[in-house]
């Protein structure tokens, strides 16, 4: 396997290579890891996520799997990376973690089978799906600012070739503990399967991301935590979050909110333990019976 991250050295955007703790220049330069001022991997075109993929995940929030994986797309403007700090606005307060493996995209791609989609993948890198909860009342369908606000995708730190996907452990840990723990053979869909999917009737294009799915127990941080998503095989990614410099304006558009759905699905789809309701009763409905 090789890593390949890209940094700022010198000022200049460099791709560099990993060699034990120090990262490695095509010209000889060299920095260590710890030291180096991260970009993210790659630069998409686009960012797609799936919604639901893992087992625990699913059983979390008592539903059903549909028979095939539905998707929301984060705006490229949310890219962040190692190390990057993630903004909670001011008069927000349920931003969520969601620890992640991410595809990133080699070559264009357009109809392909599962089996052939390895061949467009350039490899796979560490992302956290973070989502800003408060504004799920009005953006539950589209995800544009639950998941798309500004520093909600970070990834990193590099981007991995000929790594195999299957039966790896995937762990998030806020503050060094640990919150999330699975493995991708939990996975409903694999890697191949969902980039097929995709390019059916969307033009995949080099650079670009999709996140695969997360583990049970996305839940709320706070500014001053950290949050690091473990992959086997593919390093670790680390941010911190921080508190937005200014207030969610109240001139224009829905304001944050603190309803049942919010509180619910920011706190892992407890309405399902109270039995509420579900999310999406059409595509994922409930394994209980729910309360008239």
């Amino acid at each position: 396997m090789t890593e390949v991250r890209r940094i700022l050295l010198g000022g200049v955007v460099t791709e560099v290579t990993v060699h034990g703790d120090a990262l490695v220049a095509a010209d000889g330069r060299e920095i260590a890891a710890s030291e180096a001022h991260h970009l993210a991997p790659a630069v998409p075109s686009k960012i797609i996520a799936v919604h639901l993929n893992y087992a625990s995940r699913t059983e979390e929030f008592m539903t059903k799997l549909p028979d095939a994986p539905t998707y929301f797309q984060k705006p490229v403007s949310a890219i962040n990376s190692h190390r990057g700090a993630v903004v909670r606005p001011e008069g927000c307060k349920w931003l969520n973690f969601e620890g992640e493996i991410v595809i990133v995209i080699g070559r264009t791609c357009r109809n392909v089978s599962p089996h052939e989609a390895g061949d467009y993948i350039a490899g796979y890198t560490i992302g956290n799906d973070f989502g800003l909860h408060d504004f799920r009342d009005t953006d539950a369908g589209s995800m544009l600012r639950v998941k798309g606000s500004d520093t909600l995708a970070p990834v990193g730190p590099g981007l991995v070739t000929d790594w195999d996907f299957r039966g790896k452990q995937l762990r998030t840990l806020v503050n060094g503990v640990v919150r999330q723990d699975d493995t991708t053979a939990a996975m409903k869909w694999d890697m191949n399967y969902l980039v097929a999917d995709i390019a059916r009737t969307i033009t995949l294009s080099p650079g670009d991301m999709l996140f695969s799915g997360t583990p049970a127990f996305s839940r709320p941080v706070e500014p001053g935590d950290i949050v690091e998503v473990e992959v086997e095989g593919l390093g670790t990614l680390s941010n911190h979050v921080v508190s937005g410099p200014v207030a969610i304006r109240t001139d224009v558009g829905a304001q944050p909110t603190d309803s049942e759905e919010v509180i619910s699905t920011a706190l892992g789809g407890d309405w399902e333990y109270r039995g509420i309701r579900t999310p999406s009763r059409d595509l994922y409905p409930s394994t209980v019976e729910e309360t008239p």
